[in-house]
């Protein structure tokens, strides 16, 4: 029998929608599957039993970074959020879609913008999702994004949201804090502060280091984006997604560094106008052999507020005790690459 409610009871979508059933046997389209995120998401699909569409630009990145066994059990399409045909094609005959495509950092001579890849990308996600009659969608967003946030990555994550809630669609948005994992970029970054030697003789952190965020497992994460489909009471709603502890960003470091190298590193604050005169001038000029860690201007923005939530509903909702970063990180601290 299926768990799902009534589709007309049910906010944010108006399609007819199959059992549980008959999704786990189902196709389910994911962007951003080559991505940190989206590995751990490819996989879950897998485990639960689910043939995932990845959507990828070159595919050869998705084998890049999954073993040939992995990769061989999904369906991959050569293509982008900006390919109409190979998009409608990889969503025909999917009953579900998991958007995890995202940047950090904009190329603005490539058109790789904040408005264009969260707004503009999602846009055609869901007009390919009604094209093709996919009725359940689950949205990667981001803590802290809400209209007036200062900085604009957050208020383009906002917009795309407001896209997905008037949709029509059965959706979900999840708004992590940090993801953590010993794959993820920020991770390798914090190895590469304890490591540097004298190329890299301190830990610089923006400002007073005082604001607060709870790292989330990139475990947790992929764990909640795939139980969503089959879980009827997620529909309409958003979840903020962190882990059960907060830490200040100089915490944060020395929690790094102790588990990293044995021991905590020199932390030194840059202030934030300095750090923002530099990501306007200095950083983009800079070779990248001279300065491997780039950092713009919208980052020093949101590291200067609290990135904090209630994982009480997620907890509820999805049965699950978040795991702990500590723990976590002493697990794989030497296999970050």
């Amino acid at each position: 029998m299926s768990d799902f409610q009534d589709p007309d009871s049910m906010p944010g979508t108006s399609a007819t929608q199959p059992s549980r059933e008959a999704i786990d046997q189902e196709r389910v389209l994911l962007t951003g599957a080559s991505g940190f995120v989206g590995g751990y998401v490819l996989r879950e699909l897998l485990a639960r039993g689910y043939r995932p569409v990845c959507l990828i630009r070159p595919p050869r990145e998705l084998a890049a970074r999954l073993p040939s066994q992995i990769a061989a059990e999904c369906d991959v399409q050569a293509g982008d959020l900006f390919d109409a045909p190979t998009l409608d094609r990889a969503a025909g005959g999917c009953v579900a879609v998991i958007h995890l495509v995202g940047i950090i950092e904009e190329k603005t001579g490539a058109g790789v913008t904040f408005e264009r890849i969260h707004v503009e990308g999602t846009r055609n996600v869901l007009r390919a999702c009604r094209s093709a009659g996919i009725y359940r969608y689950v949205h990667m967003s981001a803590l802290g994004s809400r209209p007036d946030a200062p900085s604009r990555y957050h208020r383009s994550k906002w917009q795309a949201e407001e896209l997905v809630r008037q949709s029509g669609l059965a959706w979900t948005v999840f708004r992590p804090s940090l993801i953590h994992g010993p794959e993820g970029e920020f991770m390798r970054l914090m190895k590469s502060f304890c490591t540097g030697g004298l190329r890299q003789p301190v830990m610089p952190y923006f400002g007073s280091g005082n604001a607060r965020l709870q790292p989330v497992s990139v475990r947790d994460v992929a764990t909640c984006f795939v139980a969503a489909l089959s879980k009827a009471e997620t529909v309409g709603k958003t979840y903020e997604l962190g882990g059960p502890t907060q830490y200040t960003w100089r915490e944060f470091y020395d929690i790094c560094a102790e588990a990293i190298i044995g021991h905590r590193r020199v932390k030194v604050p840059v202030p934030v106008f300095m750090a923002k005169l530099m990501a306007r001038t200095i950083v983009p000029l800079t070779p990248s052999f001279l300065m491997p860690h780039k950092f713009n201007v919208e980052q020093v923005q949101m590291s200067q507020e609290d990135n904090l939530c209630d994982t009480g509903p997620v907890e509820r909702d999805f049965g699950m005790t978040l795991r702990d970063f500590r723990t976590e990180l002493a697990e794989y601290a030497n296999r970050i690459p």
